[in-house]
């Protein structure tokens, strides 16, 4: 009876030969790699919380135009002096604001209108970097076709200004292009007149 033996030995590894693992230079590429990978994550998201920042600041801007446009449609006084008939006797320029940093107005005045834009001018510089605005009144002829009349259009022109990219702009040309300009809303308004008494 003949026996065979079964060899058991690793044929690959030869005579003398030692079981090896990663090297230090696999280990080093495998380092550089997770680091590229990690310092893109990181600057995305950077670019994300710049984004970000940027849609809120947006959002803000046109809330706040759109918060005076509603104060000022709710004070029609504010650009219309009116007889007891409800018959339009003067336009006011009570809402034209240069700026909110000429100077706020007076909130104390009692007239609605300085309230109005001292909340509006408040709220603008607590809630947009380096926040800035500006109202100004267009009277468009009326139906009459004579400008300065009282039967012109009250029409309102606001801008909402801001500094987007935090870099300390602070020119008002609303130039996206131009890094000095500060970012800013535009919108135009108009004041219905007051509706007279039948």
């Amino acid at each position: 009876m003949q026996m065979t033996m079964i060899d058991t030995t690793d044929k690959r590894r030869g005579p003398g030969k030692r079981e090896s693992g990663f090297t230090l230079l696999e280990v080093l590429i495998a380092l550089l790699v997770l680091a590229i990978g990690l310092l893109g994550l990181a600057a995305l998201q950077t670019t994300g919380l710049r984004s970000n920042q940027m849609a809120t600041s947006r959002t803000h801007a046109t809330q706040l135009a759109y918060d005076i446009t509603d104060r000022m449609r709710a004070n029609i006084a504010g650009s219309y002096i009116t007889n007891d008939d409800n018959v339009v006797e003067n336009i006011v320029k009570d809402y034209e604001l240069a700026d909110c940093y000429d100077g706020l107005p007076d909130p104390s005045t009692g007239q609605q209108a300085d309230e109005d834009l001292y909340n509006w001018c408040t709220a603008i510089r607590n809630m947009l970097p380096s926040g800035d605005a500006a109202v100004t009144q267009i009277r468009l002829a009326g139906l009459d076709g004579t400008a300065g009349t009282f039967d012109d259009v009250v029409t309102y022109d606001i801008t909402v200004y801001w500094d987007e990219a935090r870099t300390g702009a602070n020119q008002k040309g609303c130039d996206p292009l131009n890094k000095d300009d500060l970012r800013c809303f535009k919108m135009n308004v108009t004041i219905p007149r007051p509706i007279p008494n039948a």
